[in-house]
This record gives C-alpha cells, sequence and structure tokens, in this order.
C-alpha cells in the first residue's frame, strides 16, 4: 500500500487523525513485520509516533494517533475511560428487530478455536448500541456505537442477535457477496465471465470519531465516508433491492 494513498484526515502537532484503507494493518503484524501497516507509514512520514487505538486489518475508516508522550497518555485514557465515542457503519444479514437497541454481553476469548471470541458470562463486560440506518430487501445497513472496545466486539454481538455482517469468514454466512445475491433473478453474466465479489472484507466502516483534543480541551469530531468497495454495494443495493 502507497503511502500517498493513504488519507490524513486532520493533523496537528498533538496527533493524526487516518482514514484507513480496509486489507492494511494499523500496527505492525507480530510475526511479519514488514506487513503494510499504518505505524510505520506514519513514522516514514512524522518520525516517532504513539498508537492510541486499533481497527481490525479489514475495517476501514476513522482511527487516531499521537505525536508525542502527552498526548498519547491523555488519549489513551479517554479510550480507557470510555470518554470517547465511536460510530460504525455495519452492513448486516437480515432486519433487527427491534431497530435501535443495545447489546450488552461480555466477550470473552473462545475456549477452543484461536484467535476467535464469543460470548460468555466469564468475559468482559462489552456494549454495543445500534440503530437501523437503512433496510433492503434481505440486509441492513447499521449504525453502531460501542461503548466498550473489545476485540471483534461488533462482529460477535451482531452475531449474537441473529444478525451478522454480511461478509464475515469467522463470525458471518458467507466470503464475499456477490451481486447476482443483490439482483437475484435479474443478473445475467455474459458467456465464459466469471463473476467477481462487490464486497470480500468484513463490511464495517469506522466513519465518525469524536474525542477531546489533548492540548486544546476542545471536543472535536472526524468523519470519513466509507471506501470504494462499501460505496459500491450499497449503490447496488438502492437500486436494486429497496424495499
Amino acid at each position: 500500500m502507497a503511502k500517498e494513498k493513504v488519507e490524513i484526515v486532520f493533523e496537528d502537532e498533538q496527533l493524526v487523525i487516518v482514514n484507513k484503507p480496509p486489507h492494511v494493518l494499523s500496527i505492525p503484524d507480530r510475526f511479519s513485520p514488514e506487513k503494510p501497516n499504518l505505524q510505520h507509514m506514519l513514522t516514514e512520514k512524522y518520525g516517532k509516533i504513539w498508537t492510541v487505538h486499533r481497527l481490525d486489518k479489514e475495517t476501514s475508516g476513522i482511527i487516531c494517533f499521537a505525536k508525542n508522550e502527552d498526548a498519547h497518555r491523555h488519549l489513551s485514557l479517554q479510550f480507557s475511560d470510555r470518554q470517547v465515542e465511536k460510530y460504525y457503519l455495519a452492513l448486516v444479514d437480515g432486519h433487527p428487530s427491534p431497530e435501535q437497541d443495545i447489546i450488552d454481553k461480555p466477550i470473552a476469548k473462545h475456549p477452543h478455536k484461536g484467535g476467535q471470541m464469543t460470548i460468555h458470562h466469564s468475559g468482559k463486560p462489552a456494549l454495543s448500541e445500534y440503530e437501523v440506518f437503512e433496510k433492503f430487501r434481505h440486509f441492513s445497513l447499521l449504525k453502531v456505537q460501542i461503548k466498550t472496545g473489545r476485540t471483534h466486539q461488533i462482529r460477535i454481538h451482531l452475531k449474537s442477535i441473529g444478525h451478522p455482517l454480511v461478509v464475515d469468514s469467522i463470525y458471518g454466512k458467507r466470503e464475499a457477496l456477490y451481486l447476482s445475491e443483490i439482483k437475484q433473478r435479474r443478473f445475467r453474466l455474459g458467456k465464459d465471465q466469471e463473476e467477481r465479489p462487490l464486497l470480500s472484507r468484513i463490511a464495517l466502516h469506522a466513519f465518525t470519531l469524536k474525542i477531546t483534543h489533548p492540548e486544546s480541551g476542545e471536543v472535536v469530531q472526524y468523519e470519513a465516508e466509507p471506501p470504494k468497495d462499501m460505496r459500491a454495494i450499497l449503490q447496488q443495493l438502492r437500486k436494486w433491492a429497496t424495499l
């Protein structure tokens, strides 16, 4: 991933806000540190940089890094004390009912599947609030605010209510979503053509982050539009799968 493709949403002497592309790591991989990651890209641009929070590799959207130790300490405390507001767009299977609700279910590491999480009473408290943003024939676009920051929290919480992300190879029903599933009987593929997926990563985008600026003390909000893949699938849903 070329450095110039990383969109800087905002920067000053204290912090830098990035619109993370999908398929790019937030921090270096423990086993393959050479893989493209935002921390390395920003270090090359700014010198020393501090990680404040993370997004999963496949998740796109707003992420914050600090430029000095004081800013890092200030921002990290906001996250640990749940003083920040984080909102995501999530495209899910089905139509959640009620259309607005709070999911309050503890999350723990899966006892038998490495790298996976599960709902379990012995897990850490986890709180997510969702509302239906837009409804389609077989899918819904949700706005989700997470009050805690557990690993895979949105993915596992939405699965727990029967509405997993439309694409999620671990917690969902499919590894990719194709136009044929949206258009159904109206879909036609040319001779010798092979259908390519519209979306082949988890359908999750961090679109808003609200924090207190570490120097000014002002509450500031940063936003990022969904990337090309999510915009394309929403366009097709609005065209072929409206209710």
